[in-house]
């Protein structure tokens, strides 16, 4: 459970002042899905930039220099990869052809390890699951949709990616993972999240929320290009298939290695960390909570405990607790 966050400033009329108020703003406020490292990346003299540390985005100072068209940024709690090494962190730096860029990534990808072995990617240093994302774009010598479509339909988990090249042209590419993207044509604006939550207590904070704005639907398998001058391409990848509700009751039966090798793992491994039971995360991922849910009751222990109540209700568990209590 990570963060995306960004904008884009198409017509250059928004005061820089505004803008490094609202990359902060976006960073705090991403904080509710991950403290364990932040960053951003921008554009400077035609290069790439990226700044990224091991520590809450709170305690870090995000001013993007005079002339920044446009920010990508990046909240996270780790998984795989120490954050302590801040290579493991995000946003990446790739190359492909003579366009360099950066990537961040909200999400899982399980298949990172068969990936690199499968398509003899090179040997690196990070850790992170992510990075074979950068890699396999990397691997089509280009930076378009059709690369980005090849990247989408080779990794397998949950996934939302965030991309910004040289030539501040800025990618989204929307898997299972939520994303909010909201158009601010009178300022020549766009501005990107990945939860509604995240948007609304950035915008407010800066002011912006007071301005009109335009929802650009995402829906799961969208890829989304907006250029430097504001205008918006789409494509399309086919989604891989997902674990079904059957695949998940067959956990109770035995079949564990079927089941909980994505982003539900995670959840369920790191429970604890919130002060949850392991199987009360199991239990309401069974009930039919989606993965994204789950870890935002995690974030709220009142509310995580209120909606375990519920389904015990829900399904008898609870007065099955009572009554052996009797005796």
């Amino acid at each position: 459970m990570c963060s995306l966050f960004g904008w884009l400033d198409y017509q250059g009329i928004i005061p820089l002042k505004v803008l490094r108020k609202l990359t902060q703003s976006l960073a705090v406020a991403a904080e509710e899905r991950g403290t364990d490292a932040s960053g951003i990346s921008y554009v400077r003299a035609n290069e790439v930039v990226i700044y990224k540390r091991p520590k809450p985005a709170h305690k870090l100072h995000f001013a993007p220099p005079e002339g920044t068209a446009a920010v990508m940024g990046h909240t996270r709690l780790a998984t795989q990869g120490n954050e302590k090494h801040n290579q493991n962190n995000h946003p990446f730096l790739g190359t492909a052809g003579d366009i360099s860029w950066s990537l961040a990534h909200n999400g899982i990808i399980y298949n990172d390890k068969e990936l690199r072995k499968e398509k003899q990617l090179p040997i690196t240093s990070i850790e992170t699951d992510s990075y074979v994302a950068v890699q396999l774009i990397e691997s089509q010598h280009k930076l378009n949709f059709d690369s980005l479509r090849y990247m989408s339909e080779q990794v397998q988990g949950s996934f939302t990616f965030s991309l910004l090249d040289k030539n501040n042209n800025l990618y989204l590419v929307k898997g299972s993972n939520p994303l909010c993207l909201l158009h601010f044509e009178s300022l020549g604006l766009y501005v990107y999240a990945s939860t509604e939550s995240i948007m609304k207590n950035a915008l407010k904070r800066v002011g912006l929320h007071k301005f009109a704005s335009e929802r650009i639907e995402a829906d799961e398998g969208d890829i989304i290009k907006i250029d430097s001058y504001g205008n918006i391409t789409r494509s399309q990848f086919t989604p891989a298939p997902t674990y079904s509700h059957f695949s998940r009751c067959k956990w109770w039966y035995g079949d564990y290695e079927d089941y909980f090798t994505t982003y539900e793992e995670t959840l369920v491994e790191m429970a604890h960390l919130f002060g949850a039971d392991e199987n009360d995360v199991i239990m309401l991922l069974d009930y039919g909570y989606s993965a994204d849910e789950v870890a935002d009751l995690l974030m709220d222990t009142g509310t995580f405990q209120e909606a375990v109540r519920d389904v015990k209700f829900m399904t008898g568990e609870s007065l099955y607790e009572e009554y052996c209590g009797v005796f």
